[in-house]
C-alpha cells in the first residue's frame, strides 16, 4: 500500500452528483496527491476511535480526498483541498472529522458531522448541507448561475429575512440545511445562514440573487 496516490490530470466527478456538478468537478477541479489514510486505521482505533468512524473517514477520503475546487462564494472560499483527518469526539455528540483546511485563517473550521452533514464548527456545530455532495452541488450551481445570470445582487443582514420566496421552490440537489437554494421563474437565490447561526451573528446573514436566467440557466445540467 503506497503512502500517496498519484494525482489524476482529469478528475472524475463522483457518481451520484448531478451532471452540472460532475462537469464542475471535471472542468474546474484539480486532483492532488492524497494520503492513504487507511494506513492510519489501526493507530486511530488504538487511540479510541471506533472502527466505524475510521472507516467513515476513509470512505470520505476515497471519494473526495485530494480534490481542490474553485473558491466558494461565501465562507471565505471554503476548504482549500478536501481530505479527511482523524475523527474526534464532537461537542454535539458522536464523532466528527475535518474535511480539509480552510483557505484562510478564520473563526471556524469545516466538519463532517456524526450523521455525515457538511458544516462549520465555531461557537456551535452548524450543518450547512446534508452531506458533502450538497456542498459541491452548491459550488457548481453558484458557478453556473454566475455565468448565465444577467445580474447578481448581494443582500445582507436583516434584508435577507425580508426576501419574498413566494413562487420559489427549493433546489433539492444542494441538500440544504442551514444554507438553501431557491429556484423561481427566472432567478435563483442562494441563502447563506451558516455563519449567522454558527457565530450567533445575525449581521452575517447573506443571500445572492441571480436574475435574468433562461431555462438553461435555471435547470442546465
Amino acid at each position: 500500500m503506497t503512502a500517496d496516490r498519484p494525482p489524476s490530470p482529469a478528475p472524475v466527478g463522483p457518481v451520484g452528483l448531478s451532471r452540472r456538478a460532475q462537469r464542475f468537478v471535471e472542468v474546474y477541479g484539480i486532483r492532488l496527491p492524497r494520503p492513504d489514510i487507511r494506513g492510519h486505521r489501526d493507530a486511530w482505533i488504538a487511540q479510541g476511535v471506533p472502527a466505524r468512524e475510521a472507516d467513515r473517514a476513509a470512505a470520505f477520503q476515497d471519494r473526495w480526498g485530494g480534490l481542490a475546487l474553485p473558491p466558494a462564494p461565501f465562507y471565505e472560499g471554503g476548504p482549500r483541498i478536501l481530505g479527511a483527518r482523524c475523527p474526534k469526539r464532537s461537542a454535539a455528540g458522536g464523532w466528527s472529522f475535518s474535511p480539509g483546511d480552510c483557505r484562510v485563517s478564520m473563526a471556524y473550521g469545516f466538519l463532517i458531522g456524526p450523521d455525515g452533514a457538511f458544516g462549520t464548527d465555531a461557537d456551535r456545530w452548524t450543518p450547512l448541507h446534508a452531506d458533502t455532495d450538497g456542498w459541491v452541488e452548491s459550488l457548481a450551481l453558484a458557478a453556473h448561475a454566475r455565468r448565465w445570470a444577467t445580474s447578481v445582487s448581494r443582500i445582507t443582514g436583516k434584508a435577507v429575512d425580508a426576501l419574498d420566496l413566494d413562487g420559489y421552490e427549493p433546489v433539492p440537489e444542494v441538500q440544504g440545511l442551514t444554507d438553501t437554494w431557491w429556484r423561481g421563474k427566472d432567478s435563483l437565490i442562494a441563502l447563506y445562514r451558516g455563519e449567522a447561526a454558527g457565530l450567533d451573528a445575525p449581521r452575517c446573514l447573506e443571500a445572492h440573487l441571480y436574475a435574468g436566467l433562461d431555462e438553461w440557466g435555471l435547470y442546465g445540467g
